[in-house]
């Protein structure tokens, strides 16, 4: 049985207060008006926006000379001129409130789908172990079942965000606000799929699905240590080939509800995808990188090099198929030239260059340098050193998905941004590692468990 250290639970504890204390900042800095907004921008700019100001005030003087000259005598387009540019400026101001508004609300909402995906591809992964039968996995199964244990308090995490949303107290999902929708034909189009109610209704059935999956999985686990057949197995094998159906439709709709649908002017046949081949790869990474944490405090002795080396494989092997889904992604928008296709990579070019192209190295071209090398998959620190960057880069690859339709330009990585991934690696610490308390290791009857402790490769 597996003991929750003092000091693992304290770190977990002490990084979930400082997250806390993080947000909290957050949201207390964020402005409540126009003019605090721009202050706030002004700021950040070390005076680039009295510049701004100065360049709109010289054309004024300009205009009050002119006007002198001609008896101070304003024509009616003037006037509508000025009309117009306060109607903008006003508008602008909004904006730049919503998105300043928007900034703590989006970083939370990135941190905890980013650590519920971590589990979510997990379930994945476990499903399609148990569903193909494979020989080499048993061992790492109580350790999946660990890591799924987050998937239910994550997932309501981000339900609550989502059902917050709905209720307008924040305006993370633009086709949220009645008021747009009444303006954009758009938008009027997809109201039949795209409504609050059955909005979180479709989030529900998909949560309702994956937990009960993942409790009957875990329950079958449990009772076959104890069984003198092999009926919970089947039983497990059946539910498992059964839900990875389920998963496939469920995940490509909650790709579409819980992302896409930030920017729904936008869509993409492939972003099912794409977001699966992201939680699939570091969900496995999140396995390799406990079980070799579990081997250093001289738990799971019988998982071996070959067992690193497989896990390892995966994670070259589907940062490659991300990579393939990316760029056929990008290259088929780029090269149509589409308007309405083409904006959603142009605001990330312009906006988010940085943490874009940043996002390329870390998930492709780090892996397939790194992780080439056979002999390097065997070795522990460096799977866990390439698991750290491919974490690191999913992670700046869902805040990429979000950041630019809920924030626009007025992104960085603060306060609120690092206090959401450590309140949310605090808690995922606490709840995977407390889950590993509570059964043994190794599924002691599983039918395939000899074939996995000789595993070799």
């Amino acid at each position: 049985m597996y003991t929750f250290s003092n000091r693992l639970r304290m770190a977990s504890f002490i990084l979930m207060i400082v997250g806390v204390l993080g947000i909290g900042y957050g949201f207390l800095a964020a402005p409540s008006t126009v003019e605090e907004a721009k202050a706030m921008v002004a700021d950040a700019h070390h005076g680039g926006g009295h510049g701004e100001e100065a360049g709109h005030d010289a054309p004024a003087h300009g205009n009050e000379n002119a006007e002198e000259s001609h008896g101070e005598k304003k024509s009616h387009g003037e006037d509508d001129a000025h009309g117009g540019a306060e109607s903008h400026g006003d508008e602008h101001g909004e904006h730049l409130l919503t998105q300043l508004k928007n900034k703590p609300w989006a970083a939370v909402y990135v941190a905890a789908f980013f650590f519920m995906m971590l589990s979510l591809g997990v379930l994945a992964f476990y499903a399609i172990q148990r569903a193909a039968q494979a020989g080499w996995s048993p061992l790492l199964f109580r350790v999946m079942e660990g890591i799924t244990a987050y998937l239910l308090p994550g997932a309501v995490i981000v339900f609550i965000l989502l059902l917050l949303s709905g209720f307008h107290l924040n305006h993370l999902f633009v086709w949220m606000d009645p008021e747009v929708v009444a303006h954009d034909k758009l938008l009027q189009g997809k109201a039949s799929y795209l409504n609050v109610p059955f909005f979180l209704i479709r989030a529900a059935i998909y949560i309702a699905g994956w937990v009960t999956y993942r409790h009957f999985s875990r329950k079958f686990s449990i009772a076959q240590d104890s069984a003198s057949d092999n009926s919970n197995f089947k039983k497990n094998f059946r539910i498992s080939a059964g839900f990875l159906v389920f998963y496939l439709v469920s995940e490509s709709m909650m790709s579409w509800d819980w992302i896409m649908s930030v920017e729904p002017h936008w869509f993409s046949t492939l972003f099912g995808w794409y977001v699966f081949a992201s939680m699939f790869v570091s969900g496995i990474t999140v396995i390799a990188m406990i079980t070799i944490y579990l081997k250093s405090k001289g738990y799971l002795e019988q998982v071996n090099d070959s067992h690193i080396h497989d896990l390892a494989k995966f994670m070259f092997a589907i940062s490659i198929f991300w990579t393939y889904l990316w760029f056929s992604q990008f290259m088929l928008i780029w090269y149509a030239n589409i308007p309405e296709e083409v904006t959603y990579f142009v605001a990330r070019f312009q906006d988010y260059k940085l943490p874009f192209l940043g996002m390329l190295v870390m998930n492709f071209a780090f892996p397939i340098l790194i992780l080439m090398n056979s002999d390097y998959k065997r070795m522990n620190w460096f799977v866990v050193m390439a698991g750290i960057v491919i974490l690191l880069g999913h992670y700046i690859d869902v805040f990429n998905m979000i950041m630019p339709g809920t924030v626009g330009d007025q992104w960085f990585i603060g306060v609120p941004e690092i206090g959401s991934i450590l309140f949310f690696l605090g808690l995922f610490i606490y709840v995977v590692f407390n889950a590993l308390t509570k059964a043994p290791l190794i599924a002691k009857r599983n039918p395939f468990i000899e074939e996995s402790k000789h595993f070799h490769y």
